[in-house]
Order: structure tokens, then C-alpha cells, then sequence
């Protein structure tokens, strides 16, 4: 018998990268500005957004945007609810969107 050994099964694999712990990021927002204006703030000041308050927000993992979701608070913690898993479409379109689309029933 030789000593070497048969390949692991490709599910082995890809159990161990289950357990594998990545970033989550929730983003609320995000605009562009002037290193001159952004170290300019003082405390009190405040930086606007082009958003609405109920819009949906970006969950990246991995700095990747892989989902939408809307802000919730759940005993007294905010939360997010997924509401939309981005589609293979939308990643070719955009580099940092991944995953299929789909729609999460309530």
C-alpha cells in the first residue's frame, strides 16, 4: 500500500469554510468629500446624506455587497432585516455586489 493519500472529498472542504467567521458590515450611508472638508469637522457638526430614512441599507461581507435590508430594533438593539439577496446580474453589473437574488418573505 503506498503512502499516499486520496484526495479529500470536496464538501470537506467546503465545511471547514462554513465555520470560517468573515466581516459584516451594515452601511447606513456613505458620501464623497475633500480630505480639506473632512478635517475640518468639529464635534456638533454634521455630514448630510442623499438618503431617506427608510431606504434600504447595504450588507457587505467581506467588503462585498451581498444583501439589502431595512433597520429594525429588536429589545432596544438595531437589527436588519434582509430583504433582498443580490442577484449574479447585479454582481456583473457591479463588482461589489455577489450572490443570487432572492426576495424574503415576511
Amino acid at each position: 500500500m503506498s503512502g499516499i493519500k486520496p484526495p479529500r472529498p470536496a464538501t470537506g472542504t467546503l465545511d471547514l469554510l462554513m465555520d470560517m467567521e468573515m466581516p459584516v458590515l451594515v452601511r447606513f450611508a456613505s458620501t464623497r468629500m475633500p480630505l480639506r472638508e473632512l478635517l475640518a469637522l468639529e464635534a456638533g457638526e454634521m455630514v448630510e446624506f442623499r438618503r431617506a430614512p427608510d431606504d434600504p441599507v447595504d450588507i457587505l461581507v467581506n467588503g462585498r455587497v451581498v444583501a439589502r435590508g431595512a433597520v429594525v430594533v429588536v429589545q432596544g438593539n438595531y437589527g436588519v432585516r434582509i430583504v433582498e439577496i443580490s442577484s449574479q446580474e447585479d454582481f456583473e453589473k457591479r463588482p461589489g455586489l455577489a450572490r443570487p437574488r432572492q426576495e424574503v418573505s415576511e
